[in-house]
Formats: C-alpha cells, structure tokens, sequence
C-alpha cells in the first residue's frame, strides 16, 4: 500500500490516511462570523471524499482579529450551534476536523473590525497601508487569553482539534518577525523574546483544552521580507513547539502579500517548503505536515519515504476536487488543479469554488 493511506497519528488523534485539508479561508460565514449551511456542506463533501483530516479556514479569536468579511467567528459563546453545526457535517461522514485559530494583527480590514488594527509595533504591512495601533501589556494579555478561549469553544463543539495560526503575516507571524516586531520590551528585541508571544499562546491553549486534545501549529518558516524572519530564526522556534504542547507542525512560509507560491505545472514545481520541512525535521520529533504546491502522488509519496513529513496537506487542489484523496486512492497520478488562483469569490460571488471554466464537471 501507498504510505499516502497508511493509518498515522497526530497526539490522540487516529487519522485513517496523511492526506490533510490545509485551512482555506472559505468566506461562508455570516456578517458576525456565524458558519452558514453551505460551509457545512463545503465540509461534508470533502469527507465523504476521503481526506484523512480537514483543517478548517481560520476563525478569529478576538473581535478585533477578523481578517475580512464573511471570515467565521470563535470569538463569542453565542456561536456555538453554528460551530456544533460544523463538526456534526464532518463526524457523520465519519470524518476529522480541526479548527484553525487566528488573529489577523495589522491584516485586519478596518471595515472587519471595531477601530484601529493591532500589531506588534506601529509599521504597516506595505508602503501605502494603513499603521497598525501598537499592542499595550493589557491588549497582549487579553489577546492571549482569547486564544485559550476560542481552543475551550472548539473543543466543547466537537471539533477533533485545534490549529494555531503563525504564519502568512498574521498577529503570531509578525511578533515573530523582526521586520514587523521592532518592540524593546520583553516581547521582542531578540528572536528569543520575539517566539515570547508564540509559546505565550500555545500554553493558554494547551491550559484551556487540557493534555490530550490535539494542538496542531502551522508556522511560518520565512518571511520572504526584507529584515524578515530567516529559516534559521524559526527552526529554533521549531525546537521549542513540543515543550510548549504543540503535537504536530504544518510548514508554511510567506508574509501577507509575499510568497513563494507560483504556478505548479511541472513535477519540478511542487513542493516548495521542502528545503524547509526537511530542517525541521533535525530539529523536532514533532510529526511534521507539508503544504506547498502538492499536485502529483509521485512527489507526495517520495516526501514521505525519505522523511521529511509525515502528512501532505492541500488547498487550491482540494476546491478543485474535494475527491482527491480517493482519487488518488483508485489511480489518479495527479491533481487536475491547474493552478489559476481562481478559487476566492469575486464581488458579488460567494465563498470559494474552483472558477476555472475548463473544470470538469
């Protein structure tokens, strides 16, 4: 058998392949953040479709942390029956969950949240955007706090586990990063100070959810900036995770508008974080999860052989062909997805959906 579908685990968790659902920011959720019925659908179908675990897109955790409209809410206990909704959708196709936990820090859209967005230091994003508000001790602490919260309220809905969001430009990724974290107190200053928030976060989910419910990281292992984070700076985060209670690292990498994301036509193409993953890999014991222009069961499969992680996870091909993994079970070489970039909704359309006009049907 393939080791695509040997059975693996990630802490208590039982996946029954090492084809994961990387989190995709699905934009079916209310004006407050509310799930509605076609995200549940959305999750439904791609269980029934084989994947071994859905990651969900990634759900505020503080009312001033909504990245953009429509993003889903785990902010409030008012949201629960909608979030119940979710994991009842995935667990009666015999499926796994995991919610994915973030705050959008200075990539908060200023029509998503009440006043300024927060960051770890006053300086934007990008020439031309607009300067974040500089995060006191008290908004640290209530922002850490909502992150223990938001794990407490996926856990009591079902969900299988959850992720912590550091990567892409978010809160987490831009404390992390010298090139957004310029603070001299005992948030930044140094790599090991600047991680300080990170682990801050991780035990106020680990405290909330207790020793054996699944934390799951995915991490940024480069910025892509200038002053940025190194690959360097963030296998050192890597050799902390499990102390803190993490159970399994999905690599990733970029910042906000800056990544390493390209078109994925060719065997040569696929998996760019690999140089990534396999120096993680000298530096933790953790499972590691790779996500990063996986299109062919060639590529995936010798990942897995030599190593280097131990899951792959998908987005864009997964919009395409919520089937993939049994598709992938029964012959199939490689993902149809074509790498287009038309999957988000464009005004006036809702949620995410392949808009590739050639899609087969």
């Amino acid at each position: 058998m393939s080791m695509l579908f040997e059975p693996s685990s990630i802490g208590s968790l039982e996946l029954p392949n090492r084809l994961i659902r990387s989190a995709t920011a699905e934009r079916m959720s209310d004006l407050d953040g509310r799930p509605e019925e076609p995200l549940a659908e959305l999750y439904s179908e791609l269980a029934r479709g084989g994947i071994g675990l859905i990651i969900t897109g990634h759900a505020f955790v503080h009312e001033g942390g909504r990245c953009h409209l429509r993003m889903t809410g785990i902010h409030r206990d008012d949201l629960m029956p909608a979030l119940e909704m979710l994991t009842r959708a995935v667990h009666d196709e015999n499926g796994l969950v995991v919610m994915q936990l973030n705050h959008g820090g200075r990539e908060c859209a200023s029509e998503a949240i009440p006043g300024l967005p927060v960051a770890p230091s006053p300086v934007p994003s990008s020439k031309g955007k607009e300067r974040p508000q500089e995060l006191n001790e008290d908004g640290i602490k209530d922002i850490l706090g909502a992150f223990g919260d938001a794990a407490g309220r996926a856990q009591a809905a079902g969900f299988d586990g959850v992720q912590i969001h550091a990567a892409h430009g978010y809160l987490i990724s831009q404390f992390n990063s010298p090139a957004a974290n310029r603070r001299r107190d005992r948030w930044g200053s140094t790599p090991a100070r600047r991680m300080g928030f990170l682990e801050e976060a991780a035990v106020s989910v680990r405290d909330r959810v207790g020793d054996q419910y699944p934390v799951l990281i995915k991490l940024g292992m480069e910025d892509y900036v200038r002053d940025g984070l190194t690959l360097k700076e963030s296998v050192e985060i890597v050799r902390h995770l499990a102390d803190w209670g993490i159970d399994a690292l999905e690599i990733s990498g970029g910042m906000g508008g800056t990544s390493v994301r390209k078109d994925v036509l060719r065997v040569e193409d696929e998996a760019y974080f690999l140089d990534a993953a396999r120096q993680a890999r000298e530096a933790t014991d953790l499972p590691i999860i790779l996500v990063g222009g996986m299109r062919s069961k060639q590529v995936m499969e010798s990942i897995l052989e030599e190593g280097s992680a131990d899951f792959i996870s998908m987005s864009r091909p997964l919009i395409r062909q919520p089937d993939l993994a049994t598709r992938l079970r029964e012959g199939q070489e490689r993902s149809s997805c074509i790498s287009c970039n038309r999957c988000w909704p464009p005004p006036g359309e809702y949620g995410i959906a392949c808009r590739d006009p050639d899609r087969e049907k």
